[in-house]
């Protein structure tokens, strides 16, 4: 079965960086379009960063481009989301999402994620 799992969130400062990591496994990984996304309390779930198969076409939601990005390594089946100049405003539960198609930046064609990584930015 399609197993997806983050991990490196936590509690950082204002302007601090993290870097988050998502293991993927039970799909052909280098052929999927894999994304970032995040929940904030009171808000719909939405697209961070997408990066296609072979992570040559990647794209940001506006507000995080020039401070995060995305990478992937094919051959440990891991994408990546690192997160500099920290906002409050990032704070949100940040998912890894997994596509049935080389890339999308439509988070609809993002068909599993994992249980999510807590990133919490506050003074």
């Amino acid at each position: 079965q399609v197993q997806i799992a983050e991990s490196g969130g936590g509690l950082v400062q204002p302007g601090g960086s993290l870097r988050l990591s998502c293991a993927a496994s039970g799909f052909t990984f280098s052929g999927s379009a894999m994304s970032w996304s995040h929940q904030a309390p009171g808000k719909e779930r939405e697209l961070v960063a997408s990066i296609s198969s072979s992570g040559n076409t990647i794209n940001y939601k506006a507000s995080v481009k020039g401070r995060f990005t995305i990478s992937r390594d094919n051959a440990k089946g891991t994408v990546y989301l690192q997160m500099n100049s920290l906002k409050p405003e990032d704070t949100a539960v940040y998912y890894c999402n997994a596509a049935r198609r080389t890339y999308s930046a439509n988070l609809r064609d993002y068909d599993y994620w994992g249980q999510g990584t807590q990133v919490t930015v506050s003074s």
